[in-house]
């Protein structure tokens, strides 16, 4: 989860197999609040069954291509996005997040929350504003 203000990352949960991201939201039982707003991907179908204020992107298929209204909308739902993949990328400059774990399974969880703070002290530090005497 990252926060689309400040761009920091909230929370991370993974798991020692291959889950899809869906599956895994929905085994980690999160509780989040029905005021806060959701953009997700189409990998997240289901996800306004779980939380009502969910934004998903418009799906075309073979026989009903999207309107330009709807090109607006998913393009719009993109920009607010980018900073969400932009933290995914980050995290995959870490190569023990994009290759195959080969440590201790125990310690993939907090090698994760890890890289996370790093990521997020990398954020924060770019964010900041110093003044200059």
């Amino acid at each position: 989860m990252v926060c689309l203000v400040s761009g920091l990352i909230l929370g991370v949960y993974c798991q020692k197999e291959k889950v899809h991201d869906f599956a895994l939201f929905k085994k980690s039982r999160l509780t989040i609040h029905p005021a806060i707003k959701i953009f997700a991907d189409l990998g997240f179908l289901g996800l306004a069954k779980l939380h009502p204020n969910s934004v998903l992107p418009f799906k075309r298929s073979k026989l009903k291509p999207l309107t330009k209204p709807e090109k607006q909308a998913n393009k719009i739902l993109a920009q607010q996005r980018v900073v969400c993949e932009h933290r995914n990328r980050d995290c995959k400059i870490f190569r023990i997040t994009k290759d195959v774990y080969r440590g201790k399974y125990k310690n993939y969880g907090l090698n994760w929350n890890f890289i996370a703070a790093l990521v997020n002290l990398k954020t924060a530090t770019k964010n900041l504003k110093f003044a200059t005497p």
